[in-house]
């Protein structure tokens, strides 16, 4: 199974749907309750419910999901009612439409439940429709919508935001070290089509730090990251330097990031991170380790890339 540790955990919806085809003398019998075995679609409702909480018992690869909201209906074909999602040739026959929607807050996607749900819905029907007719006939399951995680990235930034990372570290400067974490912090940007304009290396030298990231501004960089300096050492100053020259704070940006590494390793405590803005450009500090750096741009991104809207004027 896939490592999802490093997703974050977010509100997941998904919506399926499905037909089963049936004889229209079939449609009379159901909805004249004249079925030998009883009432149609509170049977296949109950069967659709446990397939969905069964999904990961039946796909090897599927990751348990917390079920938090689901619901099922049945409806008869009709092209008033289903136009929208099936092709014209579908209402050539008479059928039964199963739709399944569900809710779900975790750091996977619901839509194979709700694929799982349908299917297992549809085949409760064919069971109990086969003493009847002999045409029966399964077709059309397909997702039609799913909300969260990747599928919400493009919703925070119509255009590539620009961003610039500074690594911060006196032995990094020196050439004593490599640079690790701020190569990663660009190819993670980069890997959600961010235009890193600038890297740069700094040593932790307040005034230098400061002057880089007011020029930054100038050029109107829309997003800052530096790297390095958020610690407890004698010589951690980037959380300073980016204090004194923050116009406005934005607090609930270093909460997100050491609530979600703190989740990961009881060290995630020790990181002073400040963010905040100035004009329009954002500037986040993260810490100087890769892994720390790396769990922390996973609990922001690709979320605050919608700050710039708001710091242009644009709401929420």
């Amino acid at each position: 199974m896939r490592d999802t540790t490093h997703k974050q955990i977010t509100l997941r919806t998904a919506k399926a749907v499905g037909v089963i085809y049936c004889a229209s003398e079939t449609i009379a019998l159901i909805k004249q309750e004249l079925l030998p075995k009883g009432n149609l679609f509170d049977v296949a409702r109950a069967a659709a419910f446990i397939g969905a909480k069964l999904t990961p018992q039946l796909l090897p690869h599927c990751h348990p999901v917390q079920i938090d909201g689901m619901d099922i209906r049945f409806e008869f074909l009709d092209t008033d009612l289903h136009a929208e999602l099936f092709a014209p040739e579908t209402f050539e026959q008479t059928g039964i439409v199963i739709t399944g929607e569900a809710k779900s807050i975790g750091r996977t996607g619901i839509e194979m439940e709700m694929l799982t749900a349908v299917s297992v819905a549809a085949l409760e029907i064919y069971d109990m429709l086969k003493p009847v007719d002999k045409k029966l006939e399964i077709g059309n399951i397909k997702l039609l919508d799913k909300k969260g995680g990747k599928s919400d990235r493009k919703k925070y930034f119509s255009t590539s935001p620009i961003c610039a990372v500074l690594v911060c570290s006196d032995s990094t400067a020196e050439g004593k070290r490599a640079d690790k974490s701020g190569i990663l912090i660009k190819q993670m940007l980069e890997e959600l089509n961010a235009e890193v304009k600038y890297y740069k290396i700094l040593p932790d030298e307040k005034s230098q730090i400061q002057s880089q990231i007011l020029e930054w501004v100038k050029e109107d960089v829309h997003f800052i990251f530096t790297t390095g300096g958020t610690g407890l050492g004698p010589r951690d100053l980037t959380v300073e330097a980016v204090k004194e020259i923050l116009e406005r704070d934005a607090d609930g940006v270093t909460e997100a990031m050491r609530s979600f590494g703190q989740q990961r390793t009881p060290m995630a405590m020790m990181s002073r991170a400040v963010a905040g803005s100035i004009a329009h450009s954002m500037i986040i500090t993260l810490p100087g380790s890769s892994a720390g750096a790396k769990e922390s741009l996973e609990a922001i991104l690709p979320g605050i890339f919608h700050a710039r809207k708001m710091m242009k004027g644009g709401g929420h």
